[in-house]
């Protein structure tokens, strides 16, 4: 699946490549082993998804893989959060729901994650699934010894039935995706993409706000390096009548492929040096950390961009009332601990959005609508 394009179907020719072909058996049996064992809540079985008809109960998810944000349309975007809501009331009332009792899933992590890794961990086994846990994977596995990871992919799929992987490689989560047999979802690779994080916190923001057509959102901190907020971009132009601001130290701004694609879509977008001026007219301030794992040997570079918009009460009193902060964590110093009792402060709501998200694709992936 080296184009975009073959994460979504088979070939339009009519001729399964090899890896489409393991992939297909892979349904098979996996239909199989349900019809013998899985026992769907029903709570599950009454979810509606309203104005979507083709994505009825039982129909197979559109997508074989999540790769990145680009593949989401939004009817898609929107039976995913209705979904989700599903899973807030399985989650809340029904912890013995065992949608996936014979699956066993494995995170690939060749970066550290806290958030990531244990929402997906937590998810699985909420849905009545496996974890065969690896910990860093770049220094515990065979990678350690040089092997590639089309090869590590070819092996360890044969262990599991999804794999979530977190790479240090741009690209790596489509490399992956072109060779798996099962299903991949990139839980981040390097500075390109994070969809599910995006996934999360788009429900986050209709959560939140109500809405997310006419929405202002500031993206303000390492918009060159940070994954999230690329991914969270290519949502948002999902949708009408939204702008974007973009604050950020000179060393780290927005690159220019998200800026051409957003124009390219006609979504209105704008850089500002002024935090103050921009948090009173957003909906949203979406504030991310100054990575320092991606300066590499610049450290002067990281210290110059490092502390220059920090988000603290003075930003939070010039915020509309029904504004939200927002930040997919870990922070360090960019968001003061004294906001977090504010209302608006919404990052660890957001996180918490991060399980029923990925309990829904997980269910979705593995099971269909």
């Amino acid at each position: 699946m080296a184009a975009s394009s073959s994460l979504f179907s088979c070939s339009s020719q009519g001729i399964m490549s090899f890896t489409e072909q393991r992939r297909a058996i892979r349904v098979q049996e996996q239909l199989f082993r349900w019809s013998l064992q899985l026992h769907v809540p029903n709570t599950v079985k009454a979810l509606k998804i309203e104005n979507s008809p083709s994505f009825s109960v039982g129909k197979k998810f559109q997508l074989n893989d999540v790769i990145e944000a680009q593949q989401f349309d939004r009817d898609i975007l929107s039976a995913i959060f209705e979904v989700a809501r599903g899973m807030e009331m399985i989650e809340k009332n029904s912890p013995e729901a065992k949608f996936l009792r014979v699956i066993l899933w494995l995170p690939l992590f060749y970066e550290p994650s806290t958030r990531t890794r244990l929402s997906f961990e937590s998810a699985m086994k909420r849905l009545g699934g496996e974890v065969l846990t690896t910990e860093n994977a770049k220094e515990f596995s065979s990678a350690a010894k040089g092997e590639t990871l089309e090869d590590t992919i070819r092996t360890v799929e044969g262990y599991s039935d999804i794999i979530v992987m977190r790479h240090f490689e741009n690209g790596a989560a489509k490399r992956a995706a072109a060779t798996a047999g099962i299903p991949i979802i990139n839980a981040g690779d390097g500075p390109g993409q994070h969809p599910t994080q995006a996934l999360l916190d788009v429900y986050t923001i209709e959560r939140e706000i109500g809405k997310l057509d006419g929405i202002k959102v500031a993206l303000v901190g390492d918009l060159a390096n940070g994954r999230t907020v690329r991914s969270l971009a290519y949502l948002l132009a999902r949708y009408n009548d939204v702008k974007i601001y973009f604050v950020s130290p000179d060393a780290v701004k927005m690159k220019n492929d998200i800026k051409d694609y957003l124009t390219s879509k006609k979504v209105e977008w704008e850089e500002s040096a002024d935090l103050m001026e921009v948090a009173s007219k957003c909906d949203v301030l979406y504030k991310t950390r100054i990575q320092r794992e991606r300066f590499g040997e610049r450290i002067d570079l990281y210290e110059e961009a490092r502390g220059k918009y920090i988000v603290d009460h003075h930003v939070v009193d010039v915020l509309q009332k029904r504004a939200v902060v927002m930040h997919p964590l870990p922070r360090l110093d960019e968001i003061t601990v004294g906001i977090d009792g504010d209302p608006r402060a919404a990052y660890f709501r957001q996180a918490k959005n991060g399980l029923y998200i990925r309990m829904a694709l997980l269910k979705l992936l593995l099971v269909g609508w």
